[in-house]
């Protein structure tokens, strides 16, 4: 069965994407697009996973999302089939503690894949014993020196009287990245380097590069990031590998909560140490 392509509405504008840090996220190691990727699914679960293969990285894949974006499908129809495509190993919903200059707060990710994985390969995924090297956003990036070249070529839109030339400009590039790297915007420099200019600037490279030098940001802190949380892919609840078969949890499957002859070993052992690096977290974290 070949795999049909939902076809979005002539100059539909792009789909939308999540908050930074948050949306899609591509599992590693994943076989090379084919045209007959998912043809083990059922026609509706092939043309949904097919849509979300194609999205970016951080876009956002939330039932009401892709509802909005697909007019063939409700959000009760997308609800079951991100159900199935976990089910069938494409896909984990997972969240992370992170600790950054915002606070502590939960960033929630859902990852995809056009490999169908076991459960045993998820688990491993969230442990770290996979390598990890397809989580990173496919999209080229422009390095920080080179978004620093650009900004400083384009100051002389907005201030004539630090005109740079190409020479200048590729000095001062590492300078002016660190600021990027420090996560300022561009803005952010050109009105660092533009405001309350001297009349006039006599030298301008000299004095581009000591106001980046002495008005540089500091250095962000370092977020502190928790284990991996998986969830269930319906109601959301969160749980260990091992509970949650298929990405699925024991409620949502139908099952009761738990077995008359009481949690394997394995999940007492697994939901344990989990209690017990919370715990430790919040022990060692410092005061805000």
């Amino acid at each position: 069965m070949a795999t049909p392509h939902l076809s979005r509405a002539p100059h539909a504008p792009a789909h939308p994407m999540a908050k930074p840090g948050f949306g899609k996220r591509s599992a590693p190691d994943q076989e090379p697009r084919r045209g007959r990727d998912f043809a083990h699914l059922p026609k509706r679960e092939a043309a949904i996973a097919g849509y979300i293969d194609r999205l970016p990285d951080g876009a956002d894949i939330s039932i009401k999302a892709l509802a909005r974006e697909l007019d063939d499908f409700g959000q009760c129809a997308i609800g079951t089939v991100l159900r199935r495509l976990s089910e069938a190993g494409h896909l984990r919903r997972v969240r992370r503690d992170v600790q950054d200059a915002e606070g502590a707060r939960w960033v929630y990710r859902t990852y995809f894949t056009r490999t169908a994985r076991p459960d045993a390969w998820w688990a491993a995924f969230l442990c770290g014993d996979v390598p990890q090297s397809g989580m990173a956003d496919p999209s080229p990036v422009q390095e920080p020196e080179a978004r620093g070249y650009d900004a400083l070529a384009r100051l002389v839109h907005r201030h004539p009287q630090l005109t740079l030339s190409a020479v200048e400009c590729e000095a001062l590039a590492d300078l002016a990245g660190e600021w990027f790297r420090r996560g300022a915007t561009e803005a952010q420099l050109v009105r660092a380097v533009g405001t309350m200019l001297p009349d006039p600037v006599r030298h301008p490279f000299g004095f581009v590069q000591n106001r980046l030098l002495k008005r540089l940001p500091p250095e962000p802190p370092t977020p502190v990031q928790g284990q991996y949380v998986m969830e269930c892919t319906d109601c959301h609840a969160p749980g260990t590998p091992e509970s949650l078969p298929g990405g699925v949890c024991r409620i949502c499957r139908g099952e009761p909560c738990v077995p008359a002859d009481g949690l394997p070993a394995d999940v007492v052992r697994g939901r344990a140490a989990r209690l017990r690096d919370t715990l430790r977290a919040y022990k060692f974290r410092p005061a805000l």
